[in-house]
This record gives C-alpha cells, sequence and structure tokens, in this order.
C-alpha cells in the first residue's frame, strides 16, 4: 500500500497555485545491506552476504558504465543513463562545458513491467493518516540580545 499525503501548491509562480494535490509518502530507505537481507528472506536459495556483494558490484558497473556515456537496462525495472542540464550558448563554438553545462543527473526510465500503465494498474494507494507539520524556524531579530 502506498501511502500518500495532500498539500497545498503555494507557488505563485505556477499554473496549480493554491490547489491541492497529493505527494507520495517515503515510509523507510533501505540501503544495500538491508535489501540485501529482505531479499535473502524472499523466495532466494542465496545468501545475504552474497546478494550484498552482487549488488555492490552492480552499482559498481551501472556508475562506471553510465559515466561513460552507456546505458544500463535492468529488464522491468529502469534504464539508467546520465543526462545534462546546460544553459545556451550563443553559437557552438562558444559553448564550453565549463561555462554552460549546469549540472549531471542519474535518469532512470520506467521499462517493461515497470511503466507507468502497469504503475497505475498495480499501485493501491490511501491517504496518510497522520501529517507532520513542519514548523518553519522563527528567524531573530538581529538587533534583539540572544541569551
Amino acid at each position: 500500500m502506498l501511502n500518500y499525503k495532500i498539500y497545498k501548491n503555494k507557488n505563485k509562480k505556477s499554473p496549480g497555485y493554491g490547489k491541492f494535490y497529493a505527494r507520495a509518502v517515503v515510509n523507510e530507505t533501505k540501503d544495500i545491506e538491508q535489501l540485501a537481507e529482505y531479499m535473502s528472506q524472499h523466495n532466494t536459495p542465496f545468501s545475504k552476504g552474497v546478494i550484498k556483494g552482487m549488488i555492490t558490484d552492480m552499482v559498481d558497473s551501472i556508475r562506471e558504465l553510465t559515466l561513460s556515456g552507456t546505458a544500463v537496462k535492468l529488464d522491468n525495472l529502469a534504464i539508467f543513463s546520465v543526462g545534462i542540464a546546460s544553459k545556451g550558448a550563443e553559437t557552438g563554438a562558444g559553448f564550453t562545458p565549463a561555462k554552460h553545462i549546469k549540472a549531471y543527473r542519474l535518469r532512470a526510465r520506467p521499462t517493461g513491467k515497470f511503466n507507468a500503465h502497469s504503475l497505475k494498474t498495480a499501485t493501491h494507494v490511501q491517504e496518510q493518516t497522520e501529517y507532520q507539520v513542519q514548523k518553519k524556524k522563527k528567524k531573530t531579530d538581529p538587533g534583539t540580545p540572544q541569551g
């Protein structure tokens, strides 16, 4: 079951300003160690240690391959590649990576059984029962002594 919470769009520049939207709630994050433990307990003959070693090597390989410009496809999950965010140059000759490339991103495009259609049909959602309000820290007046 995927929980979601409802939030109000407070971005005045957005066409959806003032409207309410759903946001998925992440309950926890599992690292490689925890994923290996989970997998070892779910219909596999491999130990946690063997699984952890394989996943660790896979992560290293995906990193190396994507950084060299190769996309890596994990069937029924995602195709991983590196993307570039850049700002425009007036001419092709005037383009320099140091000046025009703003960021590099790891892209993960769903593939196979993990596509948008199958996610929509397989996902069951419910609203989060409790919301924790994150209060903004009050700014202190620079002229006020602190104690």
